[in-house]
Order: C-alpha cells, then sequence, then structure tokens
C-alpha cells in the first residue's frame, strides 16, 4: 500500500493554531518529495543492478568460448548495450510505453519525443532499456562463435528495438 499524506489528518495531529493549515500542507510536500526521491533512487538502483546482468552475461560467455573469440564475445556484448540503447531510445519505448493507436503498439514517443510532461523523468526509460538489453544479453551466449558479428548485432538491434517491446506491451 502506498503511502500518502493528509493534510487533514495532520490538522487534527496539530490543533487548532493559525499555522496549522500552512504547517501541514508544508509537511505533506516534503513527505512527497522524499517519497518520489526514494521511488526514484530505488528504480534507477534497481535498473543498475539489471544493467550490471550484462557484465555477469559477459563472463560467462566469456568462459564459454575458446580463447580466440573471448574479445569477440566481450565487444558483442558492450555493443549489446550501445545499439541496443539507441534502438530502444529511437523505436523500443515508444511501441511498449506509447499510446496505442491500433490496440497492439504504441505510436507516441519515438526518440523519446512528446512525453507526457516536461518534467518526466527518465528512470523509466533506463530501467526498461536496462531489461531490453539484458533480453539481448541471454541469446548472446546461445549463440557464441556460430554467428558472424555484423548478422549478430543487426539480430540484438531488432529484438531490442523490435520485438522485445512489442512482447512487453502484451504482459
Amino acid at each position: 500500500m502506498a503511502a500518502t499524506c493528509s493534510a487533514d489528518e495532520l490538522r487534527l495531529l496539530l490543533g487548532d493554531s493559525a499555522n496549522a493549515t500552512a504547517v501541514a500542507d508544508y509537511i505533506c510536500g516534503r513527505f512527497d518529495a522524499v517519497s518520489y526521491a526514494v521511488d526514484n533512487t530505488y528504480l534507477l538502483f534497481s535498473a543498475y543492478l539489471v544493467f550490471a546482468m550484462q557484465l555477469g552475461f559477459a563472463m560467462l560467455c566469456a568462459g564459454s568460448v575458446r580463447a580466440k573469440n573471448t574479445m569477440n564475445i566481450m565487444l558483442t556484448n558492450v555493443l549489446d548495450a550501445a545499439t541496443g540503447g539507441i534502438f530502444y531510445y529511437v523505436f523500443g519505448f515508444a511501441l511498449a510505453f506509447g499510446t496505442p493507436s491500433n490496440g497492439f503498439i504504441g505510436h507516441h514517443y519515438f526518440g523519446l519525443a512528446q512525453f507526457p510532461s516536461s518534467s518526466y523523468d527518465y528512470g523509466f526509460f533506463i530501467f526498461q532499456w536496462a531489461f531490453a538489453i539484458a533480453a539481448a544479453g541471454i541469446t548472446s551466449g546461445s549463440i557464441a562463435e556460430r554467428t558472424q558479428f555484423v548478422a549478430y548485432l543487426i539480430y540484438s538491434s531488432v529484438l531490442t528495438g523490435l520485438i522485445y517491446p512489442i512482447v512487453l506491451l502484451d504482459l
């Protein structure tokens, strides 16, 4: 259950003093600001932990391939995050969280344009981006030493920017 602050309830505690309303409004405003900051901190820390999974996937994949392919696997995992970030920024977030045009996929927020408000925080975008690149990182281990580098980058970009957001929308 979400914690809420009610100025009316605080006025009961503060009594009938002349400044009770102002004090209650101030306390509730501060409570809301702290609650927002704690929520965003938790969201960004969670995104960091999911993003750190990429390092684990990279190490797992590097340990499961021959020594000559270790650098290729590490580069693949780094470029998963980079190209995944670009494609999720341009297409993925809009397809997953934009206003649906046909009840299936969204058509707003391409390139993070036309956000709901000017004060929209990007923490939610970063959190979702971390999961999108984690989905691509999981698959990199299964095709290690079996594909060409450019072919995998194309696959990873399509997965992060098109397939994952549509599946996410349907969950």
